[in-house]
């Protein structure tokens, strides 16, 4: 870490790279425990979805402004109530859902007060990322910047990786399936003293702003680092330009494989925990069930960063490449996931949508930058982040309601939804125009 800045010190780097991670890895850890959570508590599978659509629909709301705010209040400051609002709602979630466990709380009382306390994760807990990302912006010299901001980054992914894996080891004899939340909560403790006491809040070298990180799921796909943070003031052709525009021709396509295969991605990731607790009889054994959610869901996100690390720089995949692959194997796990009735075989079928996925996602973010020129780079990025965060708003409880239909009615509209965008996009997805210099 010392040799990735000469700008920032390493023990900085250190708690800038803790801030990311511990926002990304503490939400997917409620991921893989919360269907346990719903079945001990007897609360109906797709009440517990829609708490992660509620933070999800608050974070892709107020993402956009907390980005904007720490070019005025400061970027240390903005981390600071992210990882407040992260921590809050850890503790108050793991104490309402420990009072539900113990029999002090009622099932439908729970939920509420679980459903308000995520609030402060989706409202607050969005200001951190880029907040973190344009603090390492304005603080570095251009020719290690894109090695820093990738850092950082790459940080946001591995937290979904790490998340399902320690969350079974967190669960406490004293408070069950709750003590994940209340870990994670001290952690981020932990995070917030660190960043009070190592990062000093200095004026910054460069001006930049922080990209809008998507809403972090054992799914979702580390943020790009964008190497010209700082070109929004650099770049004077953008003001006399026109808005772009979500229907235009160039971006278009690109914007509606992401929203198709998004949905899919979504509505996986919102049915599985609830599958495993079916498939393998595990309602009644609801701790158990956790601990196997964990597992499932850590195979998932690391077929994901095997995609995003590994796959797309060796093949060196284009992005329509990347999203066609994607979509084809995205179909084929999630038939293979639909079909399995035991652990091995839901483990792979899972791991090999979420490769899939992996690919899928990077593929179509590169199509629509690829798209447009220099000076829309940030009208595209926001766009992206939009249809990223916005597919699991409503896609995840959709998915729950067809899984308590008929199973495979639900894993048939997800593969359907990958199978469709192969098709059609083997011919709207066109590569992107030669590169041309900008005036």
């Amino acid at each position: 870490m010392s040799t990735i800045s000469r700008s920032i010190p390493a023990d900085r780097m250190a708690v800038l790279f803790a801030v990311m991670l511990v926002a990304a890895a503490g939400n997917t850890a409620m991921q893989s425990i919360l269907p346990a959570l719903g079945a001990k508590l007897h609360i109906p599978d797709v009440w517990v979805s829609l708490a992660f659509s509620w933070s999800a629909l608050l974070w892709v709301l107020t993402a956009p402004h907390w980005a904007r705010q720490s070019d005025k209040r400061g970027r240390k400051a903005l981390m600071a109530l992210g990882v407040i609002g992260f921590l809050s709602s850890m503790a108050l979630c793991g104490l309402v859902l420990w009072s539900g466990l113990e029999g002090w709380l009622a099932a439908g009382t729970t939920f509420i007060l679980f459903a308000l306390f995520r609030s402060l994760y989706g409202g607050l807990g969005s200001a951190a990322p880029p907040a973190v990302q344009a603090y390492v912006a304005a603080r570095t010299d251009p020719e290690e910047r894109t090695q820093a901001l990738s850092l950082v980054s790459s940080s946001f992914g591995l937290g979904t990786v790490i998340g399902p894996a320690i969350a079974p080891f967190f669960i406490l004899p004293v408070f069950g399936l709750s003590g994940p939340l209340l870990v994670f909560a001290l952690i981020g403790v932990a995070v917030l003293i660190a960043l009070r006491w190592r990062l000093p809040d200095d004026v910054p070298r460069f001006a930049a702003r922080g990209a809008i990180v998507s809403y972090p799921t054992t799914g979702g796909s580390p943020q790009a680092a964008a190497d010209d943070a700082d070109d929004e003031v650099v770049d004077q052709s953008a003001a006399a330009s026109p808005p772009l525009r979500w229907t235009d021709a160039r971006v278009r396509p690109w914007l509606l494989a992401g929203l198709f295969g998004g949905q899919a991605q979504a509505m996986m990731l919102g049915v599985i925990g609830f599958l495993i607790l079916d498939r393998l009889h595990l309602r009644l054994r609801p701790d158990e069930g956790a601990a196997i959610t964990g597992i499932v869901l850590m195979s998932g996100a690391v077929a994901t960063l095997l995609a995003q690390w590994g796959l797309i720089p060796l093949l060196k995949l284009s992005a329509r490449n990347a999203v066609l692959a994607g979509a084809a194997l995205g179909a084929a796990g999630l038939v293979m996931t639909g079909l399995s009735f035991d652990l091995h075989g839901i483990v792979i079928g899972f791991a090999t949508a979420s490769l899939g996925f992996g690919l899928f996602r990077p593929g179509f973010t590169a199509g629509a930058s690829l798209a447009v020129p220099r000076r829309d780079q940030g009208s595209v990025a926001g766009m992206t982040a939009s249809i990223n965060g916005s597919a699991y708003i409503v896609s995840p409880a959709v998915g729950v309601l067809l899984y308590n239909w008929h199973a495979m009615v639900a894993y048939a509209l997800m593969a359907g939804f990958c199978v469709w965008l192969v098709l059609w996009g083997w011919k709207a997805l066109r590569p992107p125009p030669p590169a041309t210099k900008q005036p």
